[in-house]
């Protein structure tokens, strides 16, 4: 079983033989977080349900669009949406009237209750599905933003919200068709579901807490003071936020801004009173401890040591370059002009690119594609070192794999026909595929089912990493080069090509980890097939909606100026990864004789890294060496760009203090509350960010506050974006 890759590897999971005679999970882990009892008459599919759920969803989500295009920007997770639906059922439950209603006979003579019980964990857990796979902002709207402001492609909002369901919901019927693989047998464990699951039985356990503060009026009051506190650093005294104090003294010194700064700087000042700029990455309060050891170990290595050597020495000229930055520049400084490299149709005009100038690459952001080369091949070969044994066990296993008592209790619940998903497969398939001849994006046919076969292949190997390790494989670099070779100078082709892959496959994992929760909890399947369906859908049209609105609403939108932050930092990165796969395209940017050509060696590099530490560990099973997982160091600092240094320090620094000091010196407050913790810091920001917005920046002009503690960053090197060299006269010489 996984025992031996236990040891080995980078998640302990034993198997434990006596719990089979138990009637109860294998793995001591699912038995400490998940129930092994059920009951089959408790209500699902009630309307308070749909109610809470789907309002929760629609307006988590589009925060969460409405902030995607911030920078910093908190975060409504799904874990935020448990916490407050609580109350919420706990409200209904409570004022709704308990009588039964009953349909006519001839309309089938049904019978039900608007109140059917006390608020249930199966109906609260169908709250948290919808919000899982309906509450993060569609990969689809940055190809959206991307191509309607740098490529001039016109979109309306039919096509922006059937391009999204498309996306959205193709993953959807791929998770269902390859559910017998990745969530009846036991051994997929899905180890981020071990939190959801322990956290809902945790409050609905609530009753029988004795003595001391209880978990919600904890949360009443972090909440509000996250909300009120939050006023300072957003609105009255923004330098908090952007609290680059060592930049203050020097303003004008530009290593040293470069180094300690936040707007464009490595973050080395640590410090930031802003809970966006803490979480952007995920709060850390949520990531285990191992986790934001290896990967602000991977962030001091690439970004603190490894990208200033590059930087102060000038390699590939990035010392003309702004340090961290989301954008490619030309080679006389400047923000590279992609519509001097466009024709009449939008396609590359290689005439005119020779004229202009090639494309350059910030540091960071050449780092970034350093590591996701690496990374390609290490995921690879980590897994096959570390997992493989687990991997060709779970195949063999999977048709003769003994059910544990989650299994089942299932039994008890009509199961979802393969043919329901796969209809939906198709369907949403030929939705993508009207789409795109509808509206003339340029993506032949033969292109989009090159692109879904991409999650198609990678699905169940992407899968049973994910759920037995937490380690997904992403398909972000191999969804650019294919269409960066194939459709050749067609940036909005290579963006949609790409969207629709990497959505694919990462919505199939969420729709499959939401599947084995439901498994988990004893939800009816075909409950939780309608609940994820009509959550997606409904959150789809809706945050289209939030995009078009802000687009038309919102002045200066996705300038660097703007006046409220909404400078749209993952559209940048989008745009620039256009540029470089789509528009110019790999041959131009890495291939042979190219300026970062030797970045490909990376690719040879990221095969060989895990394989002394796993030589190491296999010599001697007890060092600290077999904790080391090299994908996670690599991956985990794939959020750069758009995020800067101080997104990681100030993260570590805080994910220091609750998961090591408080969790190691005081378990049962760390047990009790850290989760409501987080919760609260990310619902009191985001809602105090949304009353500052639209109450005081965005009516008619907005309202400022004009003094140093607001402009006294905006004065540095580091706001400004300074580079360490200027740019000699005419231009970087051509090589």
């Amino acid at each position: 079983m996984l025992e031996q890759d236990s040891r080995d590897g980078s998640i302990k999971m034993e198997f434990d033989f006596d719990a089979v005679n138990e009637e109860d999970s294998p793995f001591p882990e699912v038995r400490a977080s998940v129930s092994n009892i059920d009951d089959p008459d408790m209500p699902v599919m009630t309307l308070r349900m749909w109610i809470i759920g789907l309002l929760l969803s629609v307006v988590g989500g589009s925060m969460n669009v409405f902030f995607n295009f911030r920078q910093p920007a908190p975060n409504i997770s799904p874990l935020a949406v448990v916490i407050i639906s609580f109350p919420l059922g706990k409200l209904f439950a409570f004022v709704l009237p308990i009588t039964t209603y009953r349909f006519p006979r001839w309309l089938g003579g049904f019978e039900f209750s608007l109140n059917p019980g006390p608020w249930n964990i199966k109906e609260h857990v169908l709250v948290y599905i919808m919000a899982n796979v309906a509450i993060g902002t569609p990969y689809a709207i940055n190809a959206i933003v991307v191509a309607q402001i740098n490529y001039n492609f016109k979109v309306d909002y039919w096509f922006s919200a059937l391009l999204v369901v498309a996306t959205q919901l193709t993953g959807f019927g791929l998770a269902g068709i390859c559910r017998r693989f990745l969530v009846q047998p036991p051994s997929m464990v899905w180890p981020q579901n071990l939190v959801t699951c322990t956290l809902l039985n945790t409050l609905h356990a609530e009753e029988e807490e004795q003595g001391g503060i209880t978990r919600y009026r904890y949360f009443l009051f972090a909440l509000s003071g996250a909300f009120f506190f939050w006023f300072i650093p957003g609105y009255l005294f923004q330098a908090l936020s952007v609290f680059s104090w060592i930049c203050w003294i020097v303003p004008d010194n530009v290593p040293v801004n470069q180094l300690f700064g936040v707007s464009s700087g490595l973050g080395m000042s640590v410090l930031t009173f802003d809970w966006s700029q803490i979480a952007w990455i995920g709060s850390p309060l949520m990531f285990p401890w191992w986790a934001e050891v290896h990967m602000f170990i991977g962030f001091v290595l690439f970004f603190w040591i490894i990208t200033p050597i590059m930087y102060y020495t000038n390699t590939w000229d990035f010392a003309y370059f702004p340090l961290n930055d989301n954008n490619p520049y030309d080679r006389f400084g400047n923000v590279y002009n992609v519509s001097r490299v466009l024709d009449s149709q939008g396609q590359f005009n290689r005439t005119a690119y020779n004229d202009y100038s090639p494309l350059y690459l910030p540091a960071t952001f050449a780092v970034a594609y350093l590591l996701a080369f690496a990374l390609s091949t290490c995921v690879l070969v980590h897994t096959l070192l570390y997992h493989g044994r687990s991997l060709w066990n779970g195949v063999k296993r999977i048709r003769v794999e003994q059910d544990d008592i989650h299994a089942k209790l299932m039994r008890n619940y009509l199961d979802v026909p393969d043919w329901w998903y796969l209809v939906s497969f198709v369907f949403f398939f030929l939705m993508m595929v009207v789409v795109v001849e509808v509206w003339h994006t340029s993506v032949p046919v033969w292109a989009l089912l090159l692109s879904i076969l991409l999650p198609c292949v990678y699905v169940l190997p992407s899968g049973f990493i994910y759920a037995m390790t937490g380690q997904g494989v992403s398909l972000n670099l191999l969804a650019q080069i294919i269409p960066g070779t194939l459709i050749a100078g067609n940036p909005v082709a290579n963006m949609l090509f790409k969207a629709y892959s990497v959505q694919t496959l990462s919505e199939a994992t969420s729709f499959v980890q939401d599947l084995k929760l439901g498994h988990y909890v004893k939800v009816p399947p075909r409950a939780t097939f309608v609940v994820q369906v009509v959550g997606t859908l409904m959150a789809s049209f809706v945050q289209v909606g939030v995009k078009q609105w802000m687009f038309d609403n919102v002045k200066d939108i996705c300038s660097p100026n703007q006046p409220s932050f909404l400078t749209c930092p993952n559209n940048a990165v989008f745009f620039t990864a256009s540029a470089v796969w789509g528009l110019i395209g790999p041959t131009r940017q890495f291939g042979k004789g190219a300026l970062y050509y030797p970045e490909l060696y990376a690719i040879i590099v990221g095969a060989f890294l895990p394989l002394p530490f796993w030589l190491w560990q296999r010599r001697y099973p007890n060092s600290w060496v077999k904790f080391v997982t090299t994908p996670v160091v690599l991956n985990g600092v794939s959020y750069i760009p758009p995020a800067g240094g101080i997104n990681y320090s100030a993260w570590f620094a805080t994910g220091f203090v609750f998961q090591y000091l408080i969790r190691k010196k005081n378990f049962a407050w760390w047990s009790k509350f850290n989760y409501v913790t987080s919760a609260a810091l990310d619902s009191g920001t985001v809602i105090s960010a949304l009353v500052i917005f639209f109450t005081l920046e965005f009516p008619n002009g907005g309202i400022y506050l004009n003094w140093w503690g607001n402009t006294v960053y905006q004065n540095t090197a580091d706001y400004i974006r300074l580079a360490l060299k200027q740019i000699p006269p005419g231009g970087i010489p051509l090589q």
